[in-house]
């Protein structure tokens, strides 16, 4: 494994790189700031008219067997570890001056990868999305009732990726995706982490520098909202489909670009939350159980990521619902493998959300404090704030079943308590809009193979192509 180049001292602006078809591209040409603290980066110059292929041309992977891609990715996967990957080491230590996480959770995410870049796995998610391989690696022939013969392939796409900054790993995610398609693809790298990406890629490179993969991928960095790239980019003629992750601004201006032969496949900004039977107040300690497995749900990442539940509905009366909050809030601060026990103080509209309920008590209630330790709310409807940065809103419920009127099509994910109780309660949430229903506690162990965000998206990135003979 090559060493990287030694990143920037601190104050001086830091350097990063494009990746643009296969090849590393260094340059100071352009500066912009980091999302959360402002941190000055500098790029090279954005060559437009070097990121994609023209139509004229078949993408580098189109006809590569997937298993040969799958073995690529597999031998990538272990040169993802942070211990020995020079570039993986560089990248932790630019995040480190942008991000709002501390060291111990970003190592962290470097590891989760590994998990699902593995040929079971990789195997395992094609099987569940596509039955198998045969549809990706060429025409699979089919006869209809009436006796008419086609032919069919989810043939590989054109891709612009508009990838999430609250995790490194889901760049190392992102990547695999699109190799699985055999996509052409472009990585608009975020402020919030402009580095993970270029770093995967550069050890694939070490790899095998000239592997149709990594002719077929780009990571580069603009400015989110530049209409002088996007308005370039975003057109049919170059790509077919714009992969969003991001906020409400992010994803309406991606909007803006969707017409005919352009989509848009939109993992919107969610709000998860969780529900709590009365089977938690069995016993003390059956209680101070939920409390720490309904924390560990809401402070992933800090409460920065989707499936970190914000509003907690709990089935008892406000003295049993009361005792819950102050447990609650004892266990949001703690460290936690994707969680530190302080976390960044609530923004200043929570502060005067929250100071306003304090002169609405008893009907609403307040634990915690201002310093990043946890802050519990509860009252009777859902708040009209955005809980966030380990702020949690718990509402009483008469019923479980209740709680799905505060569930809409925003919410991802819910966490259920008691676990047997998710049949009585995912038909109602399903109708609500919600995606996913898990075990409170594991909000952020999904299984392999899953549908996310309501679809299975490898299956929405390809084009599915038919050669009729009818």
């Amino acid at each position: 494994m090559s060493t990287a180049t030694t990143h920037a001292p601190p104050g001086a602006k830091i350097r990063v790189p494009h990746f643009v078809r296969g090849r590393l591209v260094w340059g100071e040409d352009t500066e912009y700031l980091s999302r959360d603290f402002g941190v000055p980066f500098v790029t090279p110059r954005l060559q437009l008219t070097e990121l994609f292929e023209p139509r004229t041309q078949l993408g580098p992977a189109f006809n590569v067997p997937l298993t040969e891609i799958i073995d690529f990715l597999v031998e990538t996967a272990k040169h993802l570890t942070l211990e020995k990957n020079a570039y993986l080491q560089e990248s932790l230590e630019m995040t480190l001056q942008v991000s709002a996480l501390p060291r111990r959770i970003i190592e962290n995410t470097f590891q989760r990868p590994g998990q699902f870049l593995t040929r079971e796995a990789l195997e395992y998610r094609l099987e569940r999305t596509f039955g198998g391989t045969d549809v990706l690696d060429g025409w699979v022939e089919r006869t209809d009732p009436n006796g008419r013969v086609s032919r069919v392939r989810a043939f590989p796409p054109r891709l612009v990726h508009m990838l999430a900054g609250n995790s490194p790993s889901a760049a190392m995610t992102s990547i695999a995706d699109a190799a699985l398609v055999k996509a052409v693809n472009v990585f608009k790298m975020p402020s919030a982490d402009p580095f993970t990406t270029v770093a995967v890629l550069r050890t694939m490179a070490d790899i095998e520098p000239d592997h149709p993969v990594l002719r077929s991928m780009s990571a580069v960095y603009w400015r989110g909202g530049d209409a002088k790239v996007e308005g370039v980019l975003y057109r049919s003629q170059y790509f077919d489909k714009l992969v969003a992750w991001g906020g409400g601004d992010a994803i309406a201006n991606a909007a803006k670009y969707v017409g005919p032969g352009f989509q848009l496949i939109s993992f919107d900004p969610k709000v998860s939350m969780s529900v709590i039977g009365r089977e938690a107040f069995a016993s003390e300690q059956t209680l101070q159980e939920v409390a720490e497995l309904a924390a560990t749900d809401a402070t992933v990442f800090n409460q920065d990521a989707c499936l970190a539940a914000r509003h907690i509905c709990v089935e008892g009366d406000i003295e049993q619902v009361d005792r819950f909050c102050a447990l609650l809030c004892e266990r949001l601060g703690v460290d936690r493998e994707f969680a530190s026990a302080v976390g960044p103080k609530p923004s200043s509209d929570i502060r005067e959300a929250v100071d306003g309920l304090r002169f609405l008590d008893p009907e609403y209630r307040i634990w915690g404090d201002y310093d990043g330790r946890g802050l519990v709310v509860r009252s009777p409807e859902p708040v009209d704030f955005h809980p966030t940065n380990k702020t949690v809103n718990v509402v009483p419920v008469a019923t479980m079943p209740d709680a799905a009127a505060f569930a809409t099509v925003a919410t991802q994910t819910v966490g259920v308590y008691p676990s047997h109780r998710k049949t009585e309660l995912r038909d109602h949430l399903a109708t609500a809009g919600v995606q996913r229903v898990v075990k409170l506690g594991s909000a952020l162990t999904g299984s392999m193979g899953s549908p996310h965000d309501g679809m299975y998206p490898l299956h929405r990135f390809v084009n599915w192509v038919v050669d009729d003979d009818a």
